[in-house]
């Protein structure tokens, strides 16, 4: 593959994955943060619901403004903000702040990451090939399920040596990230008009919808997983074992879609992921839990892909960043509301909110093939 001597990819996938990673850190490193400080875990939590309700509000915003000064410039003068955030965030913290002062402290640099990721997604499509790109997505999607896991371990090592050296290391890790952001990639034509082109929403409601499953379903087995296994009169340690297996599944499914490097049917993933909810909803012993859970893993990593890739074709390149900021803040509040569905919802029904997002997402994609399907790609 043409995709594995590109030093310009790889030089991306290291900045983007040390961007994503203290998002990764985190949830364990507030909670270690704020219970040497305070005493209590509960802070913690609270902390990283601000943090992440900050991340929503300013993606947007920032996504708009990497656009107007141009993504590769403005990552390289926002990281080091996000990183001077955190930096204050532990030192106040260390100087026994009160709680309130700390949770304050959390909504700069939330509001400053929350449009990052869309800002190196953009520079993605100057650092690769058309064809190149549903490959360089896929692996960067079984890339990103090393992130995940490494970020809460990165933090249990690193909080030995102090319950503050976490959150510098979330903000060293951006200042690196910074150090790595993508300066060679294609030149975007100069703007022939004052007037911003329009996002295509209607066109892009479908890739949305999808990306917004993802995150929905996949939130509800992450979360759920302690009362699908009690649900089996298994011990709560057998959780491990279905995080494996989601977590195989996952890398697999980018494996074999970036192995075929074509964008693939979405509404064949989609059908995959109605399936596996349903299963895991049924209850069907061990062989239905881990059968439904390894379907829905195997599903994500292409859906993602293809949907990315189909975002990128619609959204106008100078308005790139804000459009993938968007569809990150819409994956973000189906995670958000899949937990939240563990919390109100019966077990067996939770996962069926997760199948309903797919059913309707599959049938606008059927609905609309031509216009949701293989896009003409819109540029400035």
């Amino acid at each position: 593959m043409t995709l594995l001597r590109n030093s310009g990819y790889w030089r991306w996938s290291a900045g983007v994955q040390l961007n994503r990673l203290p998002a990764t850190m985190a949830p364990l490193a507030f909670t270690v943060l704020t219970t040497a400080a305070t005493g209590s875990y509960r802070l913690g939590g609270i902390m990283m619901a601000v943090f992440v309700a900050a991340e929503m509000v300013g993606a947007v915003p920032t996504g708009r403004l990497l656009d107007r000064v141009g993504p590769a410039r403005g990552l390289v003068v926002l990281l080091p903000l996000v990183a001077a955030g955190l930096f204050l965030l532990a030192a106040v913290a260390s100087a026994g702040a009160p709680d309130w002062v700390l949770l304050a402290l959390a909504v700069p640099p939330g509001l400053v990451a929350g449009g990052l990721n869309g800002g190196f997604r953009t520079l993605l499509a100057g650092t690769v090939t058309e064809d190149e790109l549903p490959r360089a997505v896929s692996v960067d999607a079984m890339i990103l399920e090393g992130v995940i896991v490494g970020g809460p371990l990165l933090v249990a090592l690193l909080a030995t040596s102090g319950p503050v050296v976490p959150v510098l290391a979330m903000a060293v890790v951006a200042l690196l990230a910074a150090l790595l952001v993508p300066r060679r990639t294609v030149r975007v034509a100069p703007q022939r008009t004052v007037e911003r082109q329009r996002i295509p929403v209607a066109a892009c409601v479908p890739w949305l919808a999808g990306l917004f499953t993802v995150g929905l379903l996949l939130s509800t087995i992450e979360v759920g997983l302690l009362p699908l296994v009690q649900r089996l009169g298994a011990p709560d340690s057998a959780t491990a074992i279905v995080i494996v297996v989601l977590c195989a599944a996952s890398v697999t499914g980018s494996a074999v879609y970036a192995a075929r490097g074509k964008e693939g049917d979405p509404r064949l993933f989609l059908a995959g992921f109605v399936l596996g909810g349903i299963v895991v909803s049924a209850g069907f012993g061990w062989a239905g839990l881990l059968g439904g859970v390894a379907l829905i893993g195997l599903c994500t990593g292409p859906l993602m892909a293809v949907s990315s890739v189909n975002l990128q074709k619609l959204l106008p390149e100078r308005r790139r960043s804000e459009g993938f900021s968007l569809a990150f803040t819409v994956q973000a509040s189906g995670f958000g509301l899949g937990s939240l569905a563990i919390g109100v919802l019966p077990m067996w029904m939770a996962p069926l909110l997760g199948v309903l997002a797919a059913v309707v997402s599959c049938a606008m994609l059927v609905a609309r093939p031509r216009r949701a399907i293989g896009t003409p790609s819109v540029t400035s």
